[in-house]
Formats: C-alpha cells, structure tokens, sequence
C-alpha cells in the first residue's frame, strides 16, 4: 500500500478534500491503516472483498444508532477497493497504555464496554453474518498453536495449558447475538483518565455466542471483567478467553508486536492460576 493510493481513494471518496499529509498507522493481519490530515482515518484491506467492505459500512450505521460510546461513522467507502475511512475518534488504543495504567482503570473500562455489549445484543442486523465456531473447534486450534509458543510460557504455567487444553468446552446452549466479536484493547481508545472514547474495527462483526466478547474482556482487563459477564456466561467466557491468549501470544511473537506477547504472557496470572 502506497501513500499515493491513499491520496488517490480520498479523491475518489471525498471530492475536494484538501490532503496535506498521510501518515501510516499500523497494520492488522487484513488491513492496512493510514491517518491523513490527523483528522482521517483510511482503512484499506490487504484482501480487497467489495460485498464484505460494503457490508460493514451498513452495520457501522447499525452499531452507531445504538452504541453508548463512540463508534467510527463512515465518511465513505470504497467497496471495490477494499477502502473505508472515517473520521477520527480520540483517545489511543488502550493496548498501547502501560498494564498499571491497565489495572488502575480495568473497572471504569469494562463497565463501558459491558454497557456497549447489552447493547449490541438487542439489535439483529439484516445482513449480519453468523460466526459461530464450535468448541471443539476452538480446543483444536488453540492445541495446534499452542505448540508453536509452548517455549515462551512461563515453565509453570505449561502444565496448567495443557490441562486445559485436555478438557473439552463447556456446555453450549445460547441465542446467537450481534456483537464485535473482536473486543481486545487494540480496539479499545481511551483518554488519559481511563474513559473509553471509542471503539474500532468493526471488520468481524458478526451474529456470535454472547459469551465471546466477555472472554476476550477478561483476556485483557482480567477479573474486573466477570463483574460485567452474565453468570450465565462466565464458564464459555472463561473458555473463549483461555483460547484467545494463545492466539494473541502466538501472534505477537509471529509478527513482533511485543505488546500483544507481553499482554498474553501477563494474563496468564488470572488465566491459568494455580
């Protein structure tokens, strides 16, 4: 991706939008992410999917209308580039903060993301998708990475994985809900107090188990989270968490993005305790 394709889906999005920088923020395993005039954000997949692009600008309008904390609204997109922008929110991505300042606000966090899931669960977009892996899915894949990053856990956590990792999933019996279904605190912006000032990359959106993004909560912001999880959901929450911090850590090792292996490697203190 190029500075010049940036500039060029602007002017095609935003007729006489005046550029005056473009600067690349980062990129995720789909898209690439560009900031133009500290004020855009352009987002541009790697795998450009016109129907998939096109799809989550509608249920951005979707989330917006209900969301209790900001959400991206889309200043255009580009469907069969990949391309959608929007307007920056504020706040910084809560992965980027340090874990004491992690901890000193888990609680003013997760009861502003709780809030944010009560909503999305009451709403049901026509076009949404459905994401809804099984378990024993799930156990399969976390077993196949976990053996790529076993040498990296902490020799005293290890035994506690593989236990785990032994067992089968809770019991499922759920309504499907519309949810982020990728809630970590890479998408999570906050201000210097702790308040969340937004949340981002909508790109996974799909009809999910409710206890999904609870677990991904308690993957990153610890015990404080179950305080918000139904306890109707704490057990699936426990399991999709526990899977979730292998896929991080692997991740984070295989890219270099230090932050995400440092964040897994912390979790597991309340993961896997003794």
């Amino acid at each position: 991706m190029t500075v010049a394709e940036v500039r060029d889906a602007v002017a095609v999005g935003l007729p006489g939008y005046e550029i005056e920088s473009v600067a690349p923020i980062g990129d995720g395993l789909d898209n690439f992410a560009y900031e133009v005039n500290r004020d855009l954000i352009v987002r541009i997949s790697k795998d450009p999917d016109p129907e998939r692009t096109a799809h989550e600008g509608r249920l951005l309008d979707a989330v917006a209308a209900v969301a209790p904390v900001p959400v991206p609204s889309p200043a255009f997109v580009i469907p069969e580039r990949g391309c959608l922008a929007y307007y920056k929110l504020a706040g910084v991505p809560l992965l980027d903060r340090s874990q004491r300042f992690r901890d000193a606000h888990a609680e003013r966090v997760v009861a502003a993301l709780g809030d944010l899931l009560t909503a999305l669960h009451t709403i049901r977009p026509a076009d949404a998708e459905i994401d809804d892996e099984s378990g024993e899915g799930s156990i399969q894949e976390t077993a196949d990475l976990y053996a790529t990053v076993a040498a990296h856990v902490p020799p005293f956590f290890r035994g506690r994985i593989e236990s785990f990792l032994c067992t089968g999933p809770p019991a499922a019996d759920y309504e499907l809900v519309f949810s982020h279904n990728d809630l970590g605190i890479e998408h999570v912006l906050v201000d210097e107090s702790g308040t969340v000032t937004g949340v981002i990359d909508w790109s996974d959106a799909a009809l999910v188990d409710p206890a999904c993004d609870y677990g991904r909560l308690y993957r990153d912001l610890g015990p404080p989270a179950l305080a918000v999880t139904d306890p109707a959901l704490i057990d699936r929450a426990v399991f999709y968490a526990r899977c979730a911090v292998v896929e991080d850590l692997a991740y984070g090792l295989e890219t270099g993005r230090s932050r995400y292996a440092e964040k897994s490697l912390t979790a597991l203190e309340w993961l896997f305790p003794a």
